[in-house]
């Protein structure tokens, strides 16, 4: 029985494994836009000012989701419906910002077919952003749990791996956002 309580539950296992998988596909971009920046057609440029507005709202959300959890724990559900919400709400402003990230670029000549430069803001950004839409996803599943009118089950792995997730999604773009700002 003691070793049943030391396993990681299957789901948290495909979590790390997918975030592991994740994290070698990022690792690639970021390697292949630091050999193409050696080009001599390379493009320096500053990132709209929004993605450090993105990036408040993408850390406040890690902080939601956490509280989230930790009501849900306690079982209180008022406020963990409120904080699951709250979340998925800052998960879709996130996205939104970064789209308007894109229109600025476009606005300023900087088109996903423009120069190699904004091509790779533009596939590696995108690419983030598809993979924080899953997260929201995920939190609209959770939101529609949390508002059945009776609970069924009051456990907190399915939380868990989705804040776990959600986290990694946010420690992911601050990665991003410094790797950006350091190397143009």
């Amino acid at each position: 029985m003691n070793a049943q309580r030391n396993k990681i539950h299957p789901h948290k296992y495909s979590m790390w494994i997918a975030m592991a998988s994740i994290t070698m596909m990022f690792v690639g971009f970021t390697s292949a836009y630091v050999v193409k920046r050696s080009q001599a057609n390379w493009l320096s440029f500053e990132l709209p000012a929004i993605f450090w507005v993105s990036t408040g709202l993408i850390l406040l959300s890690s902080l939601t989701i956490h509280l989230a959890l930790r009501q849900f724990k306690a079982r209180s559900m008022g406020s963990y419906k409120s904080l699951i919400t709250l979340t998925a709400l800052l998960g879709v402003a996130f996205a939104v910002c970064q789209v308007i990230g894109f229109s600025d670029m476009k606005n300023h000549g900087l088109a996903l077919d423009s120069t190699v430069s904004a091509s790779f803001i533009y596939v590696i950004v995108g690419v983030h952003i598809l993979h924080v839409l899953g997260g929201v996803v995920v939190l609209l599943i959770l939101f529609f749990r949390a508002y059945r009118i009776r609970v069924r089950t009051y456990s907190a792995v399915p939380i868990e791996v989705a804040a776990t997730y959600w986290h990694f999604v946010d420690g992911l773009w601050i990665y991003l956002l410094v790797f950006f700002s350091l190397a143009r």
